[in-house]
Order: structure tokens, then sequence, then C-alpha cells
């Protein structure tokens, strides 16, 4: 399925991205009230972090994923899932029937979505009353070791912006008219991943890549460098999961 952005040349970098905080996750499974065998629909399910999460606690989980490689790395990943269903779609048009799910997910792909259509196909196919959270891993930009990637981006790249990845979705989601009040989760981990899986996620960065254009892979290339010469082979990487989460208004579907 074409959509804006290609991330078939990203697909396999997504594969060493690190999983959101566990516990940012049990609390959006509580909040939710959403248990064993529950439906729930990951919209942008990328290779299946956030999908595989979910399963993990016994959800019923449909994965809605446009890019025909990551859909085909995340099946492949989790073919041996019983629980676990994939299918094309975006999140302006999941093709998924109304009112069937108990919790929809956007992990990471709220962002590149049109955020009124979004949330109104949410709706949709979400049940009475049932919930929608959206969530990031957001890399601690002060950590040193972050700061110096920060440093060759902003060099290469003059007015670099995370656009609204970082930004607050509180204000978006209660003004579609259809939620409730926004309930709002931030929780901290931290990855320890090999320097060669960091460079490998780094090739899946998209909004670098957007932005970068010819650049990208020198780039990267240019953070490989730096990290090699100056940390060692495993880094601890401290990430902040954030997730904006509510409830679908009564007689909002």
């Amino acid at each position: 399925m074409k959509t804006e952005w290609d991330y078939t040349e990203l697909a396999k970098g997504y594969l060493k991205r690190p999983n959101y905080a566990d516990q940012a996750i049990d609390e959006i499974i509580s909040k939710a009230g959403v248990g064993f065998g529950a439906r729930a629909c990951d919209v942008g399910a990328g290779v299946g972090h956030l999908t595989l999460m979910l399963a993990d606690r016994g959800l019923d989980v449909t994965a809605i994923e446009p890019n025909d490689a990551m859909r085909s790395l995340g099946k492949e990943r989790t073919a041996d899932r019983k629980n676990i269903h994939w299918f094309e779609g975006v999140g302006e048009d999941t093709g998924q029937p109304e009112h069937v799910f108990d919790l929809v997910t956007f992990g990471s792909s709220f962002n590149v979505t049109n955020h009124t259509r979004s949330l109104k196909e949410t709706s949709r196919i979400l049940k009475p009353n049932a919930w929608c959270a959206m969530m990031w891993n957001h890399r601690d930009l002060a950590d040193p070791v972050q700061a110096k990637i920060e440093q060759i981006i902003q060099a290469n790249i003059p007015g670099y912006t995370y656009g609204t990845r970082r930004q607050d979705q509180s204000e978006v989601i209660s003004a579609s008219g259809l939620f409730g009040p926004v309930h709002r989760i931030e929780r901290s981990v931290i990855h320890y991943q090999n320097v060669d899986d960091v460079i490998e996620a780094w090739r899946s960065h998209g909004t670098l890549h957007r932005q970068a254009g010819d650049k990208f892979h020198q780039i990267v290339d240019r953070i490989e460098q730096m990290l090699r010469s100056e940390t060692a082979d495993s880094l601890a990487i401290p990430y902040t999961t954030r997730v904006w989460m509510a409830q679908l208004k009564h007689g909002s579907q």
C-alpha cells in the first residue's frame, strides 16, 4: 500500500529497535481494563514490537501495517503466534469492521497519520467505552552519548526537528470530540544494545531519513564512527516511553 512515506528501505533496521517500557504497557492494559482474549488493533504495527508485547499479555491482536516489507518481516517474526493477525491498512482506513476492538494502539505511528481521520477511524472500530493509546519511545537527549549523536545530526541538518512525535498529544485527541479526558503515562527504561544493533536501528530512523535526504547514510556513518571510537561495545541507552490514552465517549461511534 502506497503511503506518503515509504519505509521499505528502513524495514530491516526496525528489527533492532528497542521495546517500549514493560511497565507502561502494563499500565495501558490496566487502565483500559482489558484481559486475556480481549481484542486489540495495533495500527502502524511495523515489524511487530508493540504487537508482540500486547500478545504476550494475552490479547488477541490485529496488526495493521501498510508497508509490504515491514508487514512481511512482522509476519515472519510472529509466525508462531496464533493470537496475532496481520492486515494491510493505514490509520485513516484500517479495513476493519465497526465496533469490534477493546483497545486500539498506535506505537510510534500516530504522528505519520492524519490525526483527525485516524481518530475518527479509531472511534469507528472501537467498542463502546473502549480505549485508544498513542505512544512513542523517546531517547533521553541529555544523555552524553545521545547528545553527541544530536550534535552530528544538527551539524548536517540545520533546523532538524522531531516534528509531532515528541509533542504532547492531549490537545489533538481532545479536539476530536470523540474521546474523554486524556490520561498520560510516562515510564523510563534503559536498553542495553551492542554498537552493531544501535547502528542498525539508526538505519530505520524515519524522521532522520526524511529530513536528511541524500545525506542519510553519511550521517549514520558518522554516528557509527563516533560510537566505535568513544564508547564500549555495549551501550546503556536511556529511553522514556510516553503514552497518551483516552476512552471513547458514549455515542461517539
